[in-house]
């Protein structure tokens, strides 16, 4: 497995795992990294993500559909309860192209579905995620 090309660390004091992409990456190496990101996770028990994707410009629509329908439910099995809790935080540039791109739109809009094991929402900004992703506030 690559190394990874993401900073990943546990924050206890909040609970959250957090994953920061410093540059846009090949798929190969994001599918190892979002594996690390998993591996780090089962380790502590966070089912709180906060991954950090503003420096990332390609929004690959490979990754969009691996994340969505293999990664993401996979490791939301492997984790258990409570669910997996993902808090995406991109770049104004990045949130133009989600608005923009209808494979994007219906991509986010099937990740972000009731029906799936995980729940997932875009933010703008680091306090309104770490807001969402704190315990308790599960709505």
């Amino acid at each position: 497995m690559l190394p990874p090309s993401c900073s990943i660390q546990y924050r206890p004091d909040l609970q959250v795992l957090v994953a920061r992409w410093p540059a846009d990456a090949p798929f190969a190496q994001l599918q190892a990294d979002f594996e690390a990101l998993l591996l780090a996770s089962v380790a502590h028990r966070a089912h709180r993500w906060l991954l950090d994707v503003r420096r990332r410009e390609d929004l690959a629509p490979e990754l969009a559909e691996w994340t969505t329908h293999d990664f993401f439910p996979r490791a939301a099995a492997a984790l258990g309860a409570p669910p997996l809790r993902i808090a995406t935080l991109a770049s104004p540039a990045r949130m133009a192209v989600y608005e923009q791109s209808e494979f994007q739109r219906r991509t986010l809009a099937y990740g972000q579905e009731a029906t799936r094991p995980y729940r997932l929402q875009l933010f703008g900004d680091e306090g309104g995620a770490m807001q969402w992703l704190r315990p308790g506030s599960e709505s």
